[in-house]
């Protein structure tokens, strides 16, 4: 596990007074709609061909950071 997995969230009451039986179930809403969203989160894995991953690149790509007309002063 990461350390940011291991944080715990901060609870801070804004206004009124909750007991402990309302923070309980608080809780324990929260954390059951957190676990179901994070294992439903899953992250689509690119599809790469053979051919993309074996093909070498044809020519170096375009310095872009460069500007054109550079060589004509």
């Amino acid at each position: 596990m990461t350390e940011a997995e291991h944080e715990t969230p901060a609870l801070e009451i804004l206004r009124g007074a909750a007991t402990e039986e309302e923070l309980a179930a608080l809780i324990a809403v929260v954390g059951d709609a957190y676990a179901e969203e994070t294992s439903a989160a899953v992250a689509e894995q690119p599809v790469v061909s053979a051919w993309e991953r074996t093909q070498r690149p044809l020519r170096t790509p375009l310095r872009r950071d460069i500007p054109w007309g550079r060589f004509s002063r």
